[in-house]
């Protein structure tokens, strides 16, 4: 195969997947693609050089090349630039001298159900030490396995299922008022509750797991966003600080997240830090940050990682915040416009109306 025509090709591709996120369609092949802007950003840089070291731009066909597969290199960098360790924060650092009664030790898993080596997840629980655990894709099974080694969380929040997404939540903090909700699916749960910190302040804590686009069972993203949606109405309207925690099925960058975090007025506590990525555990290149904590400006980071493997294809992600609403003025998120809520409660509204549809189908049946 010649190089020339090779990149060439190449090029062309690029132009394809960098306008397919662009449509304002929620289609799953269409979705698939807010994903890999990593791997997009490296393989047009490689591209690139190896153009411009191998080929004289001499044609006006080359400097067309060279121009449009620049524009999809920026592009694509300036998606994944804001999660780049450049220490342009949007979550800021605990203050020196933290009040450790007004900290969180937060550590969230997908387990993938069908794994069977509970022991290694049950052994990190150990090594971190948190007062909440989140765990995602929890049958029966799970929530068994796990009774002697949550014996020193008292509160407790179970929902375990067999469809992949059941969710146990544990907390030595106490839990005020949880509820179990099933936003726009009755076999998708979600929790919301009050947690008390050991200062005796409370916070706002969401945690969800919203079904991802795929071919075979949900070819679009509806669910998915207007579960995401739904929750930044009720982080938006919450008087407490806000946590919101999960498997969110959808990358950091993609505009369906940034629509989320805007108007639910959450931040990101990955921007200027890293990447972090959780899935695929199982691949050293398809990598992608999936499981997220959003948090409102009350909040500083004291620290967060992502941590070694569990037989699952997620990696666990763990973090330390500090309630500092005393320094919230420093990092207010931008707020939303009107059109950005219009948008949100258009995809409420879609989603709404498609189960509704889907219940009157089934009660004929």
């Amino acid at each position: 195969m010649k190089l020339k025509p090779f990149l060439l090709g190449f090029g062309i591709l690029a132009v394809l997947l960098t306008l397919a996120p662009l449509i304002a369609a929620d289609y799953w092949w269409i979705r698939i693609f807010d994903f890999p802007h990593t791997q997009l950003t490296i393989l047009t840089m490689v591209a690139l050089v190896v153009y411009f070291a191998r080929f004289n731009i001499r044609s006006w066909k080359d400097y067309s090349f060279v121009a449009v597969l620049t524009a999809c290199f920026v592009f694509q960098l300036s998606k994944i630039y804001p999660y780049l360790p450049h220490n342009q924060y949007e979550v800021g650092e605990a203050s020196e001298g933290i009040h450790q009664d007004n900290t969180i030790r937060f550590f969230a898993a997908n387990v993938l159900q069908k794994n069977k080596n509970s022991d290694l997840l049950i052994r990190e629980l150990e090594n971190q030490n948190p007062d909440i655990i989140l765990l995602t894709e929890t049958n029966g099974k799970w929530k068994d396995n796990l009774i002697k080694a949550t014996l020193d969380f008292p509160y407790k929040v179970e929902i375990p299922m067999d469809n992949t997404y059941g969710m146990l939540l544990y907390s030595k903090l106490p839990l005020k008022n949880p509820k179990i909700n099933f936003l726009v699916d009755d076999s998708i749960p979600s929790i919301e509750t009050i947690v008390q910190l050991k200062s005796g302040k409370e916070i706002q804590l969401f945690t969800i797991h919203p079904t991802p686009p795929m071919p075979q069972h949900n070819p679009s993203s509806s669910d998915r966003d207007a579960e995401m949606m739904i929750i930044a109405k009720k982080a938006r309207d919450s008087k407490l600080p806000v946590i919101v925690a999960g498997d969110f099925n959808d990358v950091a960058w993609s505009s369906t997240t940034g629509l989320f975090k805007t108007v639910g007025g959450l931040l990101d506590v990955r921007i200027g830090r890293g990447f972090y990525n959780t899935f695929d555990a199982t691949s050293s290149i398809l990598r992608w940050p999936l499981d997220h904590f959003f948090v409102t400006e009350d909040f500083r980071l004291v620290n967060c990682k992502t941590i070694s493997g569990i037989d699952s294809d997620h990696f666990p992600f763990y973090l330390t915040l500090s309630l500092e609403p005393e320094h919230a003025a420093m990092q207010k998120p931008a707020s939303p416009t009107k059109e950005q809520i219009i948008t949100a409660n258009n995809q409420i509204a879609e989603a709404r109306k498609k189960q509704e549809e889907k219940q009157k189908k089934a009660k004929k049946e």
